[in-house]
């Protein structure tokens, strides 16, 4: 099954990007080609770039705090765990402790290093990490493998605090969805959303055996789910046949 995700806010958004962010990262680092390293380099100024916003670190302590209360509510339920719940909580208080001793916005150490910035004016352009533009990159680039994923980790760990808080908002919130099997009738679906429920997570998992690639729209008041397939012309055409797929939506 292929796994869409939409969000309904514009902080969803964000924390699933940073997360689709860190997922490479962790990938390029772990390998040991200079072309991987090089794009880890690019992939970790990418994360810089988005948390450049001077609200994400209080947006994101935000939510820990608001999640922390929300599993204390659970306390007293016979049919949850109290241990279960520590380790939740313990989790959420470590991410908050971590991102508040922290000074300045996400990367900002990593901005303060005159190296690395230096690569970053140069990657934007086409071709401009090339060894007569960046010599010392380019000598950075043939040190042992040892040597360069020393140096990545070293800079990955200094967001390390905002990609476990991120991971572990993500993964509470993607919890609180049950999913349900749907049939778009002629390629198309819509359901009404309840009032009063405010939703933040629509996950959708499809069978890729089908062909069918989802475009999803989604506001406060209602879903809407259009399926097309990719032909031959290479463009996408909405299909007209009836097809089901699971959709879950998170609060």
């Amino acid at each position: 099954m292929i796994l869409y995700e939409y969000p309904f806010n514009e902080r969803i958004r964000t924390y699933l990007r940073l997360e689709h962010l860190f997922r490479r990262l962790g990938a390029l680092v772990s390998r040991d080609d200079a072309i991987d390293h090089h794009h880890a380099l690019t992939t970790l100024f990418e994360i810089v770039d988005i948390g450049a916003r001077a609200d994400l670190k209080s947006d994101v302590m935000k939510d820990l705090e608001r999640q922390k209360n929300i599993v204390n509510g659970f306390r007293g339920n016979p049919a949850i765990s109290e241990s279960v719940l520590d380790a939740f909580v313990g989790q959420l208080d470590q991410c908050f402790d971590e991102l508040n001793s922290m000074s300045g916005k996400a990367g900002q150490s990593l901005t303060e290093n005159d190296w690395l910035m230096g690569i970053r004016s140069r990657v934007g352009i086409p071709g401009g990490t090339f060894e007569f533009d960046l010599p010392a990159y380019y000598a950075w680039q043939h040190r042992d493998v040892s040597s360069r994923r020393a140096d990545l980790t070293r800079w990955v760990n200094t967001l390390g605090a905002f990609a476990e808080s991120i991971h572990l908002l993500l993964k509470l919130l993607r919890d609180t969805g049950s999913a349900q099997k749907v049939l778009a009738a002629g390629g198309q679906f819509q359901q009404t959303l309840p009032q009063g429920r405010t939703f933040q997570l629509l996950r959708l998992r499809i069978d890729p055996a089908l062909g069918l690639i989802p475009e999803i729209s989604c506001n406060r008041l209602i879903v809407s789910v259009r399926l097309m397939r990719h032909e031959a012309d290479e463009r996408l055409h909405a299909s007209h046949d009836d097809a089901t797929f699971e959709l879950t939506l998170c609060t």
